[in-house]
């Protein structure tokens, strides 16, 4: 008997994901991908001068949920990248102090207490209560498809309900356990890539502390792009297709029912779509009447930030720079109110700047350094390369003075910018968000888009715009999720892929 056939459109973490579990479950997967490599956002490029840039994601935190990946197809991610843990986590720079994370926690428990008496205890059962959120949550929460709130009643999440915080929010319950506003700023920054302020992210989320602090931050030698290599490779062990330079152009229906792909002006017919494509983007592709969501929806919604991003290339060795830094000399709220409040680009801007070549040799020419800045932003806004150049300048004025490397512009051998314009070009990202929905309680859970067309049968969603959420590991939950929703399929059709 032939087997049914399945359509990815995307090859992000959650498009690899959903289709190495549904060739795992017996399906004829084909995956489209409209650039020429696998990734999405997570896409590596590399340089005529000999440097390899990672063009997204570069904290590789909860690693052990990415491990669950390699682990539900027999093998680990060590049988294809060394990954190596960072000493110190990272480093935040403030305007009179600076703080590096080490990796053993009781050197974390000493840096706390320096900072404020009696704050390594209380770091001890920040811990303890995060941990518990994290196990709770990735266990019982992130696993769901989110059809209903009925999916929630068990009686571990029932006992739950109180520990896991879910009506408090994080700004106040970080204030519960320490007063120093350093250790507050550093125990919030993990949130402020889940799209809101901390003010209006559920208390839950200090599960990222755990995922983070606790577990510690990694690094796969080779760059981030060996997590896309390695479950490229796994789906394609388990027969996965993958297509690239494959635009799929719009999703046909019939008697609800979907009839074919175009691709390239070609159709293409298949048994179920699943779209990792920005969820948004996906619905244009589908005549109105069948979309779940109308305009007025998206532009309701929380969205996490855009970011300008700057990977640069310096033939010089820039001393006092860790892996990641963070520059947070300025005021944390006044930056986020740029972001959901004014929706202006940030007077005061913090940043966050990655130096692999300070872990990994292999990402920079010789005596030279490899530089990831990203600064976040509101969504929409006027972006040209005048603006972004001016705050590049702003930027590596900042890194000259932690350095004390002077005229670090005229250093500069490569350079390349990436905005909110490309972002919508080249993922299609509504208003060029970087992150997805934010986390905020009213888009949790149930409350998020739903995985499944509501108007055609055989059209499923995947990625940081539904459930669970933003981030890498909830990306590769998202895919598990909507592979095992197959189950349903009770039609079948038999047309050839070409």
């Amino acid at each position: 008997m032939e087997r049914k056939k399945i359509a990815v459109i995307g090859s992000g973490f959650s498009g690899i994901s959903a289709a190495a579990y549904a060739a795992k479950a017996g399906y004829e997967v084909h995956v489209f991908e409209k650039h020429s490599q696998p990734g999405g956002r997570a896409r590596q490029f590399r340089t005529d001068q000999g440097y390899i840039f990672d063009m997204g994601p570069s904290w590789y935190w909860m690693p052990d949920i990415i491990e669950s990946f390699f682990n539900d197809f027999n093998c680990s991610s060590s049988d294809f990248f060394d990954l190596v843990s960072l000493d110190p986590q990272f480093e935040i720079i403030f305007s009179n102090d600076k703080i590096q994370v080490p990796e053993n926690s009781e050197d974390i428990r000493n840096l706390f207490e320096k900072h404020e008496k009696g704050a390594s205890v209380q770091y001890d059962k920040f811990m303890e209560s995060s941990r518990f959120k994290y196990e709770v949550g990735m266990q019982e929460f992130v696993n769901k498809p989110c059809y209903n709130w009925g999916e929630f009643i068990s009686l571990k999440i029932a006992k739950s309900a109180l520990k896991l915080d879910l009506l408090s929010n994080f700004r106040s319950y970080v204030s519960r356990y320490f007063s120093n506003p350093k250790l507050r700023t550093l125990m919030e920054f993990p949130v402020i890539f889940l799209g809101a302020s901390p003010k209006n992210i559920p208390a839950l989320y200090s599960l990222m502390n755990y995922g983070g602090y606790a577990l510690g931050t990694k690094y796969p030698m080779g760059g981030f792009y060996q997590l896309v290599l390695a479950m490229q490779k796994v789906a394609e062990e388990q027969g996965v297709i993958f297509h690239f330079n494959q635009n799929v152009q719009s999703i046909n229906v019939e008697n609800l029912d979907i009839k074919s792909l175009t691709i390239n002006n070609e159709n293409y017919s298949f048994d179920a779509v699943i779209a990792s494509s920005d969820y948004h983007h996906t619905e244009t592709l589908l005549s109105p009447e069948f979309r779940n969501y109308s305009e007025k929806y998206w532009q309701n919604k929380t969205f996490a930030p855009s970011c300008l991003i700057y990977y640069l290339g310096i033939k010089e060795k820039l001393p006092n720079l860790k892996h990641h830094t963070l520059f947070f000399e300025n005021d944390l709220d006044d930056h986020i109110d740029c972001i959901y409040g004014d929706k202006k680009w940030p007077d005061k801007p913090l940043f966050y700047c990655c130096c692999p070549s300070k872990t990994d040799p292999g990402v920079a020419p010789e005596n030279c350094e490899n530089l990831f800045l990203l600064m976040p932003l509101a969504l929409g806004l006027e972006d040209g390369e005048n603006i972004r150049e001016e705050y590049l300048e702003k930027m590596l004025l900042r890194i000259e003075k932690h350095t004390g490397v002077k005229d670090l512009v005229s250093k500069v051998e490569y350079k390349r910018s990436y905005c909110i314009n490309d972002f919508m070009s080249d993922y299609n990202a509504y208003g060029g968000n970087a992150y997805g929905l934010a986390n905020t309680l009213s888009q949790t859970a149930v409350l998020k888009p739903k995985i499944k067309n509501n108007k055609v049968k055989n059209l499923y969603y995947t990625g940081q715009l539904t459930v669970p959420g933003p981030g890498v590991p909830p990306s590769i939950i998202s895919g598990k999720i909507v592979a095992n929703q197959l189950e349903n399929l009770k039609y079948k059709r038999y047309e050839k892929v070409v």
